[in-house]
């Protein structure tokens, strides 16, 4: 089968990945499954991989390597192991990004992301850049018969990744308060959907592409602001002395500095993106009472919520579509911000 695969980290990112024939998937587990890939999304976790941020983390001998990266999947079932019961062959399918084990303590909580002996396609094994990739039948979701795998592979991770900070923003929100969202691309759109539908807040939408910008209006967005030098002035102008959470999906470039700045009193920063540091006075954060909180990608039952919000039309992803031939290119525009929203690679 094609795959893209890294052969090297570089940290100003001057490496392409290679086009490569590698050996089919092979079925080792009666729970494991193969699935023919439909789409994968483009994270910004995989510019950090090939910048070599991950490396401590999924590989720090460099035995990893060369591998395929992909960790946003969907597609058709193409073989089962014996074990699996849910699935057939055919089916269109979601792929929750990680392989759990299902018997942790962990998994028993529904938190797949702490999983304790987890495998992550697309990070610590081969993903979805690729025609085919191996993952388990705890990870599966059927699609709606009228949904294509094309139309939501991103969801898998960006998807509920927003879906989960959102839920939890959600919480402390009540009709009247004021939400930013800070950053607009391919997880921030889908935040904005999903406190449109989860709760009666205000959202205020922060972004220099003036491209993103013009989608946050299109989505419902309350208030846009253009990220420029004097963005926390205006915000707390705007909401009358700061907001009730701010939800910062950069996370890196200064942009994390900003975010604690912009809350009123009592108010939470839920950090998402990442690169960056966070330095705080403490007498602020006392004073102030504010939270800083870190949020992880979604659970599959999140999955599922997010799947069913999608089949009604209510959270859908805006998209540009790449071929796998073409992931070099695509990966040139993600790091120039020329996407709108999310890249998919489709093979």
């Amino acid at each position: 089968m094609k795959a893209a695969q890294l052969y090297a980290y570089d940290k100003e990112m001057n490496v392409d990945l290679k086009i490569e024939t590698v050996p089919d998937p092979v079925i080792s587990d009666p729970g494991d499954v193969i699935v023919r890939v439909g789409a994968a999304g483009l994270c910004r976790t995989d510019l950090h991989i090939i910048e070599g941020v991950w490396r401590d983390v999924m590989d720090v001998d460099g035995a990893l390597l060369p591998y395929t990266m992909g960790h946003e999947n969907a597609g058709w079932v193409e073989e089962v192991g014996t074990g699996v019961k849910s699935v057939k062959p055919g089916d269109a399918v979601i792929c929750h990004p990680l392989r759990s084990c299902g018997i942790c303590a962990g998994c028993r909580r529904g938190e797949d992301m702490y999983c304790e002996d987890s495998i992550f396609p697309g990070l610590s094994t081969d993903g979805g850049f690729a025609e085919y990739f191996l993952t388990n039948e705890r990870a599966l979701i059927k699609l709606n018969e009228n949904v294509l795998p094309v139309n939501v592979a991103p969801m898998a991770d960006a998807g509920i990744t927003a879906y989960r900070v959102a839920k939890r923003a959600a919480k402390i929100l009540s009709p009247g308060s004021y939400c930013v969202v800070l950053g607009v691309g391919g997880l921030g759109h889908i935040a904005l959907q999903c406190l449109h539908e989860l709760c009666g807040t205000r959202t205020v939408a922060v972004d220099q592409s003036e491209a993103a910008r013009k989608l946050a209006k299109d989505l419902g967005a309350h208030h846009v602001l253009d990220g420029g030098p004097d963005v926390v002035e205006e915000l707390k102008e705007l909401t009358g002395g700061g907001a009730h959470a701010v939800i910062d999906f950069v996370g890196e470039l200064g942009a994390e500095q900003l975010c604690w700045q912009m809350l009123r009193q009592g108010g939470t920063h839920f950090v998402v993106g990442y690169g960056g540091t966070i330095e705080v006075p403490t007498v602020h954060m006392i004073i102030n009472e504010i939270a800083i909180v870190g949020s992880l990608v979604g659970n599959y039952t999140e999955l599922v919520e997010l799947m069913e919000l999608n089949a009604e039309g209510r959270v859908n992803m805006r998209a540009q579509e790449y071929s796998l031939d073409d992931i070099n290119a695509a990966i040139t525009d993600f790091k120039n911000r020329q996407i709108v929203g999310r890249g998919v690679i489709v093979p």
